[in-house]
């Protein structure tokens, strides 16, 4: 089975696949290629020549890809001739969470609304009328079969929890408080606002809420509604470990009696979360594939190895492991930066920090609750804001990545990359560790306005990692990444810093990711608005103890993949952990 994808802002007139595409339709008797104005065809039937002239196209603006037979007879929606395809269906589940765990651009949304009955699935048939009956009718008997049937007859009320929370200021306006009301369906108004933390939000204006306070607004939007199947994409984004842990237990009590499904990139969230997970892999922008649902554990290992045994498929070239034999200590050498009893006031409230320092090749991921002044810390060091009391060493050159990525430019990410990094990126070391491991490279013709959140964290990493400086502090570089672009960001990271020997600070609140990236932690304490202290840096695995010890939960390492993982409250493993002060093990 053979698919053509186009990609149509890669091919606009004037461009460089555009003006190859024309020639070679021109070249052929058949209509292989087909150009005429700005519409661009790829017959996916064209001949062997037209083929191999297709795949050469400029700028990645065509794929030519093979796929199984058997996936013919699987296809459940396909937009174009040569637009994205998707198959089959992740199944929701009663009484279970279902997780959706892959990259972006593989059809997850495409899924959601089609479970939800906002799309009805063409079967591949992107010409004729979509039917529910046909849909159904090649399904086998099942929960799916059962659970479409009542969508088609519409017994099936859906409230869906959007990605992108950042963009509810320009959709919605006024008071917390009132929008809360408004979509009270399920009379938990006082019980939900209190659970997720948002009682003290409620008189405040959208406009005026952080990122994490968008998320617990929209959580508290969504659940408040009196649906049958709750559809949440990605609920622990700007959300530190307290408040994801808050939104674990809030959706296991409601999955008790409603279907859940549960699209989220934190590895260690989903993990404690989910119940069965649906893995989604395929080609970005081309085709999605959703494997059967299988168990959390077993499908999170199997995605980090790579390997799909039962359907004898390989989605990654090389595994994703963990170290999880002892701490990683570099080798002492000399302080790239250090600072000593810094003071900071910012209206009510203070920040404090001790004696520390960052040593070369060493990477120190910052951890702690929001609000209590990680941005605000890395900030001083970068020399972007004076601090009242205290000390940082001079002379360090610093590259700093924001968490906020505000861009207002109209030109394409080469030019982007070409402006911030002159011609270095195009070659060398730097653009097989960091550009192409990062997808960079992908995304050089596209326009920085259109880059997904995802892709413009991506070229916002790059560009940190690809100036000339000492210290390098990355502000949240896993938001908006999904599970497999976090994982090689963090490795990016690490090389970078071991290959040139210099040293960087991360912010994130992604486990997983910290446990990859980091050397040693430096760990913030306090309470979000009032006070924060800054303590460390420590070992890794000193820095991960009195953070979790705050944070009240354990971690146990998998027997297979080396991954850490939460314990369930109260269970055994968590007993003996707690007994032992042990909050991070590395034993399984």
């Amino acid at each position: 089975m053979r698919i053509a994808v186009v990609i149509p802002e890669r091919c606009e007139p004037k461009s460089n696949a555009y003006d190859y595409l024309k020639k070679w339709s021109q070249m052929c008797s058949k209509e292989c290629i087909i150009v005429e104005g700005k519409l661009v065809k790829i017959s996916e039937h064209a001949c062997p020549p037209c083929i191999v002239r297709a795949k050469l196209c400029p700028d990645d603006a065509v794929k030519i890809i093979n796929l199984p037979e058997e996936l013919e007879t699987d296809m459940m929606h396909r937009y174009s001739l040569n637009g994205f395809r998707l198959f089959r269906l992740p199944t929701p589940s009663k009484d279970s969470v279902v997780g959706i765990l892959g990259p972006n651009g593989m059809g997850k949304s495409t899924a959601v609304n089609a479970l939800s009955g906002r799309l009805i699935p063409n079967l591949g048939d992107w010409k004729g009328e979509a039917d529910w009956d046909a849909v159904i009718a090649t399904l086998p008997r099942g929960e799916l079969r059962d659970f479409l049937i009542e969508v088609k007859e519409g017994r099936i009320s859906v409230a869906v929890k959007p990605q992108n929370v950042d963009r509810l200021p320009q959709r919605v306006k006024g008071r917390v408080g009132d929008l809360l009301k408004k979509v009270d369906e399920r009379g938990l108004y006082k019980e939900l606002t209190e659970g997720l933390g948002i009682a003290h939000l409620l008189d405040r204006e959208i406009g005026q809420l952080s990122g994490g306070e968008l998320q617990r607004m929209a959580m508290g939007a969504t659940l408040l509604r009196d649906a049958d199947v709750y559809f949440l994409d990605e609920p622990s984004s700007y959300l530190d470990i307290y408040e994801r842990m808050r939104i674990v237990r809030i959706v296991q009590e409601l999955a008790a009696e409603r279907r859940v499904i549960v699209i989220e990139h934190d590895l260690a969230v989903l993990d404690v979360l989910a119940d069965l997970v649906h893995i989604v892999y395929g080609n970005k922008g081309a085709f999605g594939i959703f494997t059967p649902a299988r168990s959390t554990r077993t499908a999170i290992n199997a995605y980090l190895d790579g390997f799909l045994l039962e359907q004898n498929v390989r989605i990654r070239d090389k595994p994703i492991t963990f170290l999880g034999h002892k701490d990683r200590k570099v080798e002492a050498g000399a302080p790239m930066v250090s600072w000593g009893d810094l003071e900071k006031q910012l209206g009510t409230f203070k920040l404090e920090a001790k004696e520390g320092a960052v040593h070369r090749a060493e990477v120190v991921g910052v951890v702690g609750p929001n609000g209590t002044g990680k941005s605000t810390m890395i900030k001083m060091l970068a020399g972007e804001l004076e601090y009242d009391a205290g000390w940082v060493s001079a002379g360090a050159k610093i590259s700093y990545k924001p968490q906020h990525l505000d861009l207002d430019m109209d030109g394409t990410v080469q030019l982007w990359l070409d402006s911030e990094l002159g011609p270095r990126w195009r070659s060398g070391e730097f653009n097989v560790n960091v550009i192409r491991a990062l997808g960079v490279d992908q995304l050089l013709p596209k326009r920085v306005r259109k880059l997904s959140g995802g892709e413009r964290q991506c070229v916002a990493i790059a560009i940190c990692l690809g100036r000339e400086a000492d210290v390098y502090l990355l502000d949240e570089p896993s938001a908006h990444l999904d599970a497999s672009a976090r994982m090689e960001a963090a490795k990016a990271i690490r090389r970078t810093m071991e290959a040139n020997e210099k040293a960087a600070f991360v912010i994130d609140h992604d486990v997983y990711f910290i446990d990859i990236v980091s050397d040693s932690l430096l760990v913030f304490e306090g309470e979000g608005g009032v006070h924060g202290r800054a303590e460390g840096p420590f070992e890794l695995r000193e820095g991960m103890n009195r953070f979790l010890s705050g944070v009240n939960i354990t971690f146990r390492r998998d027997h297979e993949s080396k991954r850490p993982r939460i314990n369930k409250s109260e269970s055994r493993k968590d007993r003996e952990q707690r007994k032992a002060g042990d909050y991070y093990s590395y034993s399984a």
